[in-house]
């Protein structure tokens, strides 16, 4: 196995660890070849325990952009464009962007372009809402897909590859960098800890400006400083700071809350500097974030996740503003958690005293101007 295709796969492999799906609910696995899907969480969101907690959607004229879920077909766990609809429908979602997640890659054909079927599934999805039968939600107006950027130079025909996939839609890339020691995403991490200050990675990186493609920076709190320097050192690449930059919350930083607060605060305000930088808002009601959801006999509801979540929130808004602030719902992983329309109630209650052109940005405007999402 040469250099190449070992990084191949130690990275095809080691992203399946956690990426969209919330550490502490996936299998522990040996390492499997990379054309492998990813495993989800057994059985999936448990529709039954959702229904325990009923909220009826606020504000539902409310213009929204969810600028961040999944989609995939798994034994047991399926979350495709019917059960997205069937999650947004209280809402006013009006459009919606894909965030790559391991989903139906290429089987065959040359190993660093078998991430480019992801795309072509997602295409096919995104041309499917726009007929406008399943509904008026535009799903997937915007695709975010995976290379492995650790090819260098070597990552342009990839890059082209994903464009050529979805000429109208595709925006950007997420390399997966949220790495973390075991317990936390058990046997296996995203490639090398400080994978974002990697040579190759940059090289690889650097020709994301080439395409005008954007990054997603998908990282725990304890790395969020390597994404700032990747953002001071690339200031013409806009990056997307996933999930607040995924507080731990179990493992060895189980009932250390406070402790992670106090580390995270100063780590965003640092990010925050760089005007490259914006900010999703949401996706901490993962597992791997602690709050133990999932184990509890009803889910919460939006005023008991409101009171678990507002200083983070609030810590976001303080250091990026709302223009630079959108909410996402990291469905379906954070539905492990709460359900859809209890999750945007938590937002909606959370902005009621700003104004309406900053709630826009954060709902729908700052996620339209950074996608390059059509007027719908």
């Amino acid at each position: 196995m040469n250099e190449i295709t070992r990084r191949r796969f130690l990275w095809r492999g080691g992203t399946y660890a956690f990426g969209g799906m919330a550490a502490g609910l996936l299998p522990n696995l040996e390492p499997v070849r990379a054309s492998t899907q990813r495993p989800s969480a057994p059985g999936g969101p448990r529709q039954d325990w959702l229904a325990r907690t009923p909220e009826p959607a606020l504000e539902p004229e409310l213009p929204i952009i969810d600028p961040h879920h999944h989609l995939w077909d798994r034994p047991g766990n399926r979350y495709l464009l019917e059960e997205l609809l069937d999650d947004t429908r209280e809402h006013n979602v009006r459009q919606t962007v894909f965030v790559e997640c391991s989903s139906m890659y290429r089987a065959d054909g040359p190993e660093e372009l078998r991430v480019v079927g992801e795309t072509e599934f997602v295409q096919g999805v995104a041309a499917k809402s726009a007929s406008a039968q399943y509904g008026e939600t535009r799903v997937a107006t915007g695709i975010v897909g995976s290379a492995d950027l650790q090819l260098g130079d070597h990552v342009a025909p990839v890059l082209e590859a994903q464009m050529a996939a979805s000429p109208q839609r595709f925006r950007g890339i997420r390399h997966r960098a949220a790495w973390a020691l075991p317990p936390v995403v058990g046997r296996r991490t995203a490639g090398p800890e400080h994978l974002l200050l990697d040579s190759d990675f940059r090289r690889g990186y650097a020709h994301l400006r080439t395409y005008g493609l954007s990054f997603e920076g998908w990282v725990y709190h304890t790395h969020i400083a390597d994404l700032a320097n990747l953002a001071g050192a690339f200031p013409d690449t806009t990056i997307i700071f996933n999930h607040l930059g995924g507080p731990i919350g179990i493992g060895p930083y189980a009932g250390q809350r406070d402790e992670v607060f106090a580390a995270w605060k100063p780590a965003v305000a640092e990010l925050a500097q760089h005007e490259n930088v914006v900010a999703k808002v949401g996706g901490i009601q993962m597992v791997v974030n602690g709050y133990g959801w999932h184990e509890r006999d009803r889910p919460p509801t939006s005023d008991q996740l409101l009171g678990a979540n507002r200083d983070w929130y609030n810590h976001m808004f303080e250091q990026f503003g709302p223009d630079r602030c959108m909410f996402e719902s990291n469905f379906p992983v954070d539905k492990l958690s709460c359900s859809y329309t209890v999750l945007w109630n938590q937002f909606k209650k959370l902005t009621t005293e700003f104004s309406a052109t900053e709630r826009a940005a954060m709902f729908h405007d700052t996620a339209m101007r950074v996608y390059r999402l059509p007027q719908i």
